[in-house]
């Protein structure tokens, strides 16, 4: 059988493993099937399926799947496990055998939090001041195209929060034009920051340790305050809107898919961007879009 016929045939039982194909020729280029063929350097023959898996089996042992981390899921990571709510609650009180069960079940979170995490638009970043930083024309144009967005996914939004910045204020205020009815809630702890020190390390931003301790502690206890789980006594799924920015965004979404929170800047977010968070009631956590910006023209995306 030829080498590339064999190469076909194991391949083809191995559901067209295309790293089976490449270490495949790469053992023929070393030589491991069969003999030369006289005055044929390049070429080999008896090669068959099995030499051809064998040969490519060992090629690839030293570079095996990745292992496991090793670190599971912590199920109580925004400490609204039911079992943990109880035990915190009943502390040293007495609590009658029958008695659990029936806690447990009121202590349980029912349906999903869906959480729409906007970066602000374009602004003037030769603004002195926060208030001078104020969303560009073609900001405005985007966080139009951003609300339009939001208003086509045809869900129904109960609030829309913002961090109390000029450019995220800014861009609340179109976006809020095309969800007509839903509260707006501004909040300081969502304002940019810097959250931990990344790793690894980037030149051309360096602020200082005081800087990370305070910023992370605010941005820290903003995730605390809006990334969780529902209460037990929410009965239906909820859309919740965030409007701040690029390192916040980052950074909560590493804590909630529980990442190693310092490769937040390993991310880049488009301007008026969408990342979409969904919280089961068991506590686990899925990220359904990372900034999201196919809705706009390519003529109009920035990352500034």
């Amino acid at each position: 059988m030829s080498f590339r016929k064999a190469v076909r045939v194991v391949c083809g039982l191995a559901g067209g493993s295309a790293a089976l194909l490449a270490a495949a020729a790469l053992a023929e280029s070393r030589g491991v099937f069969g003999e030369k063929k006289p005055g044929e350097p390049g070429c080999r023959r008896g090669w068959s399926g099995i030499a051809v898996l064998r040969a490519a089996q060992s090629l690839t042992a030293v570079n095996p799947t990745v292992a496991p981390s090793g670190f599971g899921w912590d199920s109580n990571w925004d400490k609204r496990e039911p079992l943990y709510l109880i035990n915190s609650k009943r502390k040293d009180k007495e609590t009658g055998e029958g008695e659990l069960p029936t806690e447990l079940q009121n202590n349980k979170p029912k349906v999903t939090r869906h959480i729409f995490l906007i970066r602000h638009s374009q602004y003037n970043l030769n603004g002195q001041s926060d208030k001078e930083r104020r969303l560009t024309a073609l900001g405005q144009e985007q966080a139009e195209f951003t609300g339009h967005r939001l208003a086509a996914l045809g869900l129904k939004y109960d609030m829309l929060i913002h961090s109390t910045m000029t450019r995220a204020t800014e861009t609340t205020q179109i976006i809020s034009k095309y969800l007509p009815g839903v509260e707006m809630v501004s909040c300081d702890l969502l304002r940019e920051g810097a959250p931990i020190e990344p790793v690894p390390p980037v030149g051309h931003w360096k602020p200082e340790a005081v800087q990370y301790h305070e910023d992370g502690a605010r941005i820290e206890a903003a995730f605390r305050r809006y990334i969780h789980r529902a209460d037990a006594k929410q009965n239906k799924d909820s859309y919740e809107i965030i409007v701040c920015h690029a390192n916040v965004i980052r950074y909560f979404v590493c804590r909630a898919l529980q990442f190693p929170p310092e490769g937040w800047l390993r991310m880049g977010l488009n301007n008026g961007s969408i990342t979409w968070l969904t919280i089961r009631p068991n506590g686990r956590v899925a990220l359904r879009t990372l900034g999201d910006s196919g809705f706009m023209p390519p003529e109009k995306l920035t990352r500034t």
